[in-house]
């Protein structure tokens, strides 16, 4: 299964938070899965950090490479994809991971009920 991580998903994981459900735990974990961060995830909590409202791991890119997490640009394919979203969800950053998973056929990992509206594969957080 290839997984995307929403950003809260993604911070559970490498602070080693057990409020990460066992299931999404065990599905990031596994090796027969390829989990992946968004660009626009560090970029939500790159804005986050530097407002005061997040705390995370300040070496964001060595925390993804060390914990085996692969990274998934955003493209202009991507982009345009959020065109034809409806309008269900109006954060622009959750939008792109429903866009690229959409695009990419990629589970997203997600505590977020907003995304079942969509049409992608959710994997409850």
């Amino acid at each position: 299964m290839r997984l995307l991580l929403d950003t809260h998903t993604l911070i559970w994981w490498l602070a080693d938070d057990q409020t990460l459900s066992a299931e999404a735990r065990g599905a990031i974990g596994d090796d027969r899965n390829q989990p992946f961060v968004s660009a626009v995830t560090a970029w939500e909590i790159a804005i986050k950090r530097a407002s005061g409202k997040l705390d995370s791991p300040s070496d964001l890119e060595a925390a993804l490479d060390a914990s085996g997490l692969a990274q998934l640009p955003i493209t202009v394919e991507h982009a345009l994809a959020t065109e034809v979203l409806p309008f269900h969800h109006r954060d622009p950053f959750d939008r792109m991971l429903i866009a690229q998973a959409s695009v990419e056929g990629l589970t997203i990992v997600t505590r977020d009920a907003r995304f079942a509206a969509y049409r992608v594969a959710v994997l409850p957080a």
